[in-house]
């Protein structure tokens, strides 16, 4: 049976400390540290699905939250607390369960600020960033300003985009991976929004965007893995 583990991630400082939460199936192969948009918080339904979908391949998941959400507060801190967040969601997660490959990442904003931090210095024993719609830019205000950073991000990227997402243009995106050359990794869902919705008129629901996102994730991973036993 997968356990669900509530827990408490110490920032230190002033920071004080936020919620997390460790989704952990039998036999997990591999742990995605997971960081929530600037909108929801770790408990948001689309997380929620991806964490129990990932379950079900053996994917263990550790969810957390922002400070500014944890204390009720709707605008997202600055990046230097954002990021200092995801350096000790990352670590203590790889502390917690040091036997399991981890790769990080999250949806829109978490993702953002997970490769931000993983800009400034390599995250501790992170093998690769998963990004869960790269919020590329504002909605209707196409650019590529925030990729900038990518460009110092030593580790593998995975980035989940839909063909509809008005935060990351799909010519746009997909030119930021070119760039990238083989550090990037670029899987378009079709008819997905940022919220990977997709219109009743595609024949697909949301749980099959979801299951997919989370087969491209384990495929993904797999082949980090196995190239790392391989190295």
């Amino acid at each position: 049976m997968t356990e669900r583990t509530d827990l408490q991630l110490h920032l230190g400082g002033r920071l004080g400390r936020v919620s997390a939460l460790l989704t952990r199936p039998p036999e997990a192969w591999l742990l995605y540290v997971v960081a929530h948009g600037a909108g929801a918080g770790m408990r948001h339904r689309f997380l929620e699905s991806v964490s129990a979908s990932l379950a079900s391949r053996g994917v263990a998941t550790f969810r957390y939250q922002f400070p500014y959400l944890e204390a009720g507060r709707g605008r997202p801190d600055p990046p230097s607390i954002l990021e200092a967040t995801v350096r000790a969601a990352v670590s203590h997660a790889g502390e917690l369960i040091p036997e399991l490959p981890l790769i990080a990442g999250g949806k829109s904003l978490g993702g953002r600020m997970t490769s931000s931090a993983a800009s400034v210095e390599e995250l501790p024993s992170v093998r690769g960033l998963a990004f869960l719609g790269f919020p590329l830019h504002p909605p209707g205000q196409p650019g590529t300003q925030r990729a900038e950073h990518l460009a110092r991000v030593q580790v593998p990227m995975l980035f989940l985009q839909g063909t509809r997402d008005q935060f990351a243009r799909l010519d746009l995106i997909t030119d930021v991976c070119r760039q990238l050359g083989t550090r990037a990794t670029l899987h378009i869902v079709d008819g997905a929004d940022h919220s990977f919705g997709v219109p009743k008129s595609s024949g697909r629901t949301s749980r099959d965007a979801i299951d997919e996102l989370a087969d491209t994730i384990t495929q993904w991973a797999r082949a980090l893995v196995t190239d790392a036993i391989r190295a």
